[in-house]
């Protein structure tokens, strides 16, 4: 049976990495930052996905394998995180310039890799092996949040570039920003299976250079945005 202190330090190991990463991602928006009860609403919707992805994915894994179920799989966790935000903040009317929806997106990833980070350190840490716990913990933080992080604000970032036209354009920006981030998450986990633990440092690289040109791609929304604010005040 799984101890209370277990569970308290496999929470402490998966929660506090993501929210120093949103605290890192956040700073991005703070000329014009998000309600902290959205933020917060969020993250909370991003961990309450990982009870519907779970059994989703079990059943699937009776029924596929190999290459297609990991595709799958990246399938119904990008879906679903896409869904719980759109259901939950998404549509809220403090989504006021492109920026937001890339924020929520990455919001929502991060409370979905607390807790699937969470549920990754519980055996280790059940089992007595400390270090092996540091370890998983390090390289979760660097690699797999990091990739939900990429994933998701794939997603967000089509979506702001798509945040001033019409409903179709979203729509179309929307659906090829899903394909998109299930083809990157796809693309980690195959990488990751097939280096058996040996060139592990250069599949992060691919993830490290996403978050790079995600970083520039926010500075390209923010100069739109001010582009688009001007011209308002102009008219």
């Amino acid at each position: 049976m799984i101890s209370g202190e277990t569970i308290i330090y496999a929470l402490l190991g998966g929660l506090l990495p993501s929210l120093l990463w949103l605290w890192f991602w956040r700073r991005e928006d703070r000329l014009h930052p998000e309600p902290r009860r959205l933020i917060l609403i969020a993250f909370i919707m991003g961990m309450l996905s990982i009870p519907f992805v779970i059994p989703i994915q079990k059943y699937t894994a009776t029924i596929f394998s190999g290459g297609l179920l990991i595709l799958i799989w990246a399938a119904i966790e990008e879906i679903l995180k896409y869904s719980f935000a759109y259901f939950s903040v998404l549509r809220n009317k403090e989504m006021n310039e492109p920026i937001d929806e890339v924020l929520y997106m990455i919001t929502i990833a991060l409370g979905f890799a607390a807790l699937e980070n969470t549920l990754f350190l519980i055996e280790p840490l059940s089992s007595g092996r400390f270090v092996e716990s540091v370890v998983t913990g390090n390289f979760r933080f660097l690699g797999a949040t990091l990739l939900h992080v990429l994933s998701s604000a794939t997603v967000g970032v089509f979506m702001a570039f798509a945040f001033y036209k019409n409903r179709a354009q979203k729509l179309l920006y929307t659906g090829v920003g899903i394909i998109l981030a299930i083809l990157l998450h796809s693309l980690f986990n195959f990488s990751i299976i097939k280096s058996n633990g040996t060139n592990i440092l250069l599949v992060f690289a691919f993830v490290w250079a996403g978050i790079i040109i995600l970083l520039l791609l926010l500075e390209r929304i923010k100069s739109i945005t001010n582009r688009c604010i001007s011209y308002l005040k102009r008219k």
